[in-house]
């Protein structure tokens, strides 16, 4: 995390007259983060900085995509009182909302890999303004692919692209753009799967297609020869609850803005064990 970021965060949580910290007395202290609850672990380099920013020094041994067990301790910290207090929630946060979002996407990968050994399971970019980053890398510490990170990562020609432009103009436009991006198209029939396939698109993707559609659109793209020549994804409302069917369906990749969205945080909390 860059140092702006954390001064940014702490900023905002520490606010302009912060009584509830200062109150205590700020000799040396001991402090323990622990989770509550089963997970895979996501957000250490974030906690890591914002401990350090304060000046307290972090002992763990753990990485980001850990799996952890209820009760396991996930950092020691030394330092002063106020320090800790101070560090306290913001470092909860970013490891217990990361932390299930990572815990997440391990579970569908998981599903997945009952399946697929080849299929990735990526997010979107429906994520948090601000953190988007962060979030992104938990899903790649859950096993997940991260997608792109923001538009200039690759070009994507969605359907508001096609209202406006045509599929044929803009692939065409698309192709005149640097030669390291690759061009994604969003289609939602099997006519335009073929069409963007014969146009030289990278990635198609099938969107808000249910599984057995999805299946007619691989069978027709291989039959014309051209199954190869694309990366196929799956996207659109795609849950962990519906996540088998697209699963068996054998696309290259299911895109799921769930794993960000309908992600629910790790109990953690911090205590003080000497002082």
């Amino acid at each position: 995390m860059l140092i702006k970021e954390v001064e940014s965060f702490i900023e905002e949580d520490l606010g302009y007259d912060d009584v509830s910290c200062t109150i205590v007395p700020d000799k040396p202290a001991e402090a323990i983060i622990f989770t509550k609850e089963d997970c895979t672990v996501a957000g250490i380099k974030e906690a890591e900085s914002i401990f350090c920013y304060l000046g307290i020094q972090v002992e763990t041994t753990l990485k980001d995509g850990d799996c952890l067990k209820e009760g396991e301790i996930i950092f020691r910290l030394k330092g002063g009182a106020v320090s800790i207090l101070r560090a306290e929630r913001l470092a909860l946060n970013f490891l217990g909302h990361l932390s299930g979002i990572a815990t997440l996407t391990r579970a569908c990968v998981d599903t997945v890999r009952q399946y697929s050994v080849t299929t990735r399971v990526a997010c979107t970019r429906k994520t948090t303004p601000g953190i988007r980053k962060f979030e992104k890398l938990a899903v790649a510490a859950g096993g997940g692919d991260t997608h792109r990170f923001n538009l200039s990562d690759s070009v994507m020609i969605k359907d508001n692209h096609l209202k406006l432009m045509g599929i044929e103009a803009a692939i065409k436009a698309a192709k005149k753009t640097s030669f390291t991006r690759k061009i994604e198209v969003e289609i939602e029939s099997v006519e335009y799967a073929v069409l963007a396939a014969e146009l030289g698109a990278d990635i198609i993707m099938l969107d808000n297609m249910q599984p057995e559609a999805i299946q007619k659109t691989l069978k027709t793209l291989s039959g014309k020869g051209l199954r190869n020549s694309v990366i196929v994804e799956a996207s659109g409302g795609i849950s962990q609850e519906n996540l088998e069917g697209y699963a068996k369906t054998g696309v290259d990749v299911i895109s799921m803005g769930s794993l960000i969205h309908k992600s629910r945080w790790i109990d953690m909390s911090l205590e003080i064990v000497k002082q």
